[in-house]
């Protein structure tokens, strides 16, 4: 099966990778421990944004196609839920 394209999260991706290399330079400059927490739980905001909208597409496209076939449907299922207790 063809995995669905996930380009519009690139800019996303750029955004959090921006943000970290600004955290790593606030670390680096010894800016207030709260303002980096704070950076850092954008970031996480972020990421679990960028997993969700990818998760998402997933159910759409991949569970969706294999609804037809309950063997793979089940394994797309255990694959899921071995990622979601990760």
């Amino acid at each position: 099966m063809k995995n669905p394209c996930h380009a519009e999260q690139i800019k996303s991706l750029k955004r959090i990778e921006g943000q970290v290399r600004g955290i790593q330079k606030m670390i680096d400059e010894g800016k207030y421990c709260v303002d980096i927490l704070t950076q850092l739980k954008a970031v996480k905001s972020a990421t679990a944004t960028v997993e969700g909208k990818i998760l998402e597409k997933h159910l759409h496209h991949g569970i969706k196609a294999s609804i037809d076939d309950a063997g793979s449907m089940d394994a797309k299922i255990a694959e899921l839920v071995k990622i979601l207790k990760r």
